[in-house]
């Protein structure tokens, strides 16, 4: 089998042939430099345990069709369906529901993001030749034909590039984070039903309480004045499922536009996303660290690329990642969850984190010969 070559891919700006990663904790304004630079944040980062990376690659494309991923002939090869393990089951995920409303009734938060990570045994590939990492290209194509999302992403550096590895594919519909032009907006989502009409008046209000969250978290760096609600509750399929989508926008203050570390200081300002969080954030991570079993990793990250003054930047939903451990040949993981309010059924936010998952683990658990691809041609630097 030939050589994995490192790639990158987000919502149609494809980069290939890695140069360099940067520890983001460490040096978040290597971001203002010229990129782009390609990110993935886990959700515990900043100061929690997790990772905050970005990588940069010698060959930049953009207008890639979504599907386009994937060398010729090559097919995703997943996990068997029933070997799905969920960190927690359907009785602890309702307890835990509960315990959030204790929380609620003792007056410590309002709302907070429960979730849950699967996993299934994924090993390396043997072919012939020299075991490789599963083809994340493949997936990153069979999900943008089986369940195309705005912010379809992937990035993969595989282990023997030498340079810091990642294997992270995702379907993410969600908006963390855009800088255009010196307006910084976002697009918290809160709601989530099979159609519009099963959404509820819990959905509404919860999608209120965090477009709140995401207005103050921006006006930490924008002009006074400025941060304001452009859209509120509006209505988006997806899919097998529909959202409740909120719109927030501010002008960058130009001293953080101007600093060095802006990016430091916009990512302090905003991490983790407020829609997987709760609300108050801070009060909300305590209780995910107190009630979670395992790690989110990118999920509920953050996952895009910046380039100078400007960026696009998902939130880690919808997102598969692939790693070894020390015991381990390979493990793909998803993660899906709920906002859990006082409002919340245990019963009902289960069959939520079930109706986010099946559709992406359906797919990621088929194996389907992808569409012919492109993406190891020479491409073109980014234009400035």
């Amino acid at each position: 089998m030939d050589e994995q070559r490192s790639w990158a891919s987000f919502a149609g700006r494809l980069a290939s042939d890695v140069v360099e990663c940067v520890d983001l904790d460490q040096e978040p304004h290597r971001l203002a430099e010229t990129g782009p630079w390609f990110v993935v944040v886990d959700f515990e980062a900043f100061g929690r345990g997790g990772r905050a990376r970005a990588w940069r690659f010698a060959h930049v494309s953009d207008g890639v069709p979504p599907g386009d991923l994937a060398p010729s002939g090559t097919a995703w090869r997943g996990p068997e369906p029933t070997s799905w393990r969920s960190s927690l089951d359907r009785d602890a995920y309702q307890a835990t529901v509960r315990r959030v409303h204790d929380h609620v009734r003792e007056g410590t938060v309002y709302q907070v993001n429960v979730c849950r990570v699967l996993q299934a045994p994924l090993p390396l590939v043997h072919d012939g030749g020299t075991p490789v990492e599963p083809d994340a290209a493949a997936l990153a194509a069979r999900l943008a034909a089986g369940n195309p999302a705005p912010y379809g992403a992937g990035v993969h550096v595989p282990a023997s590039s030498g340079v810091e590895p990642v294997w992270v594919v995702s379907a993410s519909p969600e908006l963390y984070l855009s800088l255009d032009g010196g307006a910084l907006a976002s697009g918290p989502i809160k709601g989530t039903a099979r159609t519009a009409a099963g959404l509820t008046d819990k959905d509404r209000a919860e999608n209120v309480m965090i477009t709140d969250l995401v207005r103050n978290d921006l006006q930490r760096v924008c002009t006074p004045g400025t941060v304001a609600v452009t859209d509120l509750l509006g209505l988006e399929e997806h899919p097998g499922l529909v959202h409740l989508v909120s719109r927030v926008r501010g002008a960058l203050a130009p001293e953080v536009a101007a600093a060095e570390d802006r990016w430091g200081q916009v990512l302090g300002a905003t991490f983790p996303p407020g829609s997987v969080s709760g609300a108050p954030k801070s009060s909300a991570l305590r209780i995910i660290d107190e009630l979670e079993t395992a790690p989110r990793g990118p999920y509920c990250g953050a996952v895009g690329w910046v380039d100078g003054d400007c960026a696009e930047l998902a939130v880690g939903i919808r997102t598969f990642w692939w790693e070894r451990g020390p015991r381990d040949d390979g493990v793909l993981r998803f993660g899906t969850g709920a906002g859990i309010t006082w409002d919340s059924d245990p019963v009902a936010e289960w069959r939520e984190t079930e109706l986010k998952a099946e559709r992406l683990v359906g797919l990621a658990s088929t194996t389907v010969t992808a569409p012919e691809s492109n993406l190891w041609r020479s491409g073109r630097h980014c234009p400035r």
